[in-house]
């Protein structure tokens, strides 16, 4: 058997393993059925904490429920910050992923700050498939025209501002732009509508995953496409189906800071050689 922790950050949920002591290889498949919600434990995303492999706490590898591999994720991040803060008995902590360092400290009231670094804005940076003005651009989609902004914090995003973020079709629009050929790596898709003052609602179709309560590393996205529209200050209230997210886009070097909660839901084990 080998054991799990079942943590979620605003609703976006994980299947974690530990696999520091002693490795833990898991295949497209079996990423897939741990994170099937009828037959698996269910989740968003299979989290593994492995040994560092640079000079930092950990490194982290995210697998969406589809069972690809992504870049980052800073809901996920946020969560396995807070275990290891806890571990070490120390208020930060660096944690390593495939898109960079992320460097974690204790905010305080069971909150936790995550230095997303810098977000990347040309086109060949997120990437886009050709060339263009990443603030603003026209995509077609099935012959209508949306216009949208493109931002990488770590994996892509393609940001709508829209009149109504509630009643976006998240479920219909959000699928089809994942795949949309602008993006040789398919892409999250955020629909956003400004509250006034510094504060935007904001939901989420995720690459690989579908509609979700959160995505962390999309609001840090909407957040820098916002202030790069004139839309917001530095920093944001992003207010998601799960709950709220604080996003700085610091001014002295232009890196994003997450601040947000995480939950431990429950501990357990599963047969892994059940699995496929």
């Amino acid at each position: 058997m080998t054991a799990f922790l079942k943590m979620h950050g605003l609703g976006n949920d994980f299947v974690v393993f530990d696999a520091r002591k002693e490795g833990l290889a898991l295949s497209r498949d079996t990423a897939r059925a741990l994170a099937d919600r009828r037959f698996g434990i269910g989740c968003d995303q299979v989290v593994v904490i492995e040994r560092a492999r640079t000079p930092a706490d950990a490194f982290l590898r995210f697998l969406n429920s589809d069972g690809g591999e992504v870049e980052s994720c800073g809901n996920a991040t946020r969560c396995v910050a807070r275990l290891l803060m806890e571990e070490k008995d120390k208020p930060e902590v660096v944690l390593d992923t495939v898109g960079g360092k992320l460097f974690c400290t204790d905010a305080g009231e069971g909150l936790v700050t995550v230095d997303m670094g810098e977000a990347k804005f040309a086109w060949d940076e997120v990437p886009l498939a050709r060339p263009a003005d990443t603030n603003t651009f026209s995509l077609n989609v099935d012959g209508a025209e949306h216009v949208a902004a493109a931002v990488s914090t770590g994996n892509p995003h393609c940001i709508l501002f829209v009149d109504d973020a509630e009643n976006a079709p998240v479920d219909t629009l959000g699928p089809r732009i994942e795949a949309h050929p602008m993006f040789p790596k398919r892409t999250n898709v955020e629909f956003v509508t400004p509250l006034g003052g510094d504060r935007l609602r904001m939901r989420v179709w995720e690459r690989g995953v579908g509609i979700t309560s959160a995505c962390g590393t999309g609001a840090c996205a909407t957040a820098v496409a916002a202030h790069r529209r004139g839309l917001t200050g530095r920093k944001v209230e992003i207010v998601l189906d799960g709950g709220t997210l604080q996003i700085e886009v610091r001014e002295r070097d232009g890196h994003v800071l997450m601040t947000g909660p995480s939950t431990l839901s429950f501990r357990g084990d599963v047969d892994l050689e059940t699995y496929p």
